[in-house]
């Protein structure tokens, strides 16, 4: 599936893909690991909403719960996926750091 296919790639399933590339988390674990690492808070309703597209892309998968918690791991898809988005986060922030280097 194609970023246009998949819609927006909002901040949200950025911040997902980027927990669950470190391993599998349930939701509340990549609430809290998310916060960590970016100072973003994502409520519950933001989560669970990226996690159904993110899984519906197939770029995460459920894992069988965990005491009543839903564990979610990467996919292949969804690291590639991830590799793609940071690759051109990576040039916008080379264009955007050339620029300000020139502007006065």
């Amino acid at each position: 599936m194609s970023f246009d296919e998949m819609g927006r790639f909002s901040d949200p399933a950025l911040l997902i893909l980027i927990s669950l590339a470190a391993g599998p988390r349930h939701g509340y674990g990549m609430m809290e690991e998310i916060a960590a690492f970016s100072g973003v808070e994502l409520g519950p309703g933001t989560l669970y909403g990226a996690l159904a597209r993110l899984e519906k892309a197939g770029w995460i998968a459920p894992l069988p719960l965990e005491e009543r918690r839903r564990p979610y791991r990467l996919t292949p898809a969804g690291k590639r996926a991830l590799q793609q988005r940071l690759r051109s986060l990576h040039t916008i922030a080379k264009t955007a750091q050339s620029r300000l280097a020139g502007a006065a």
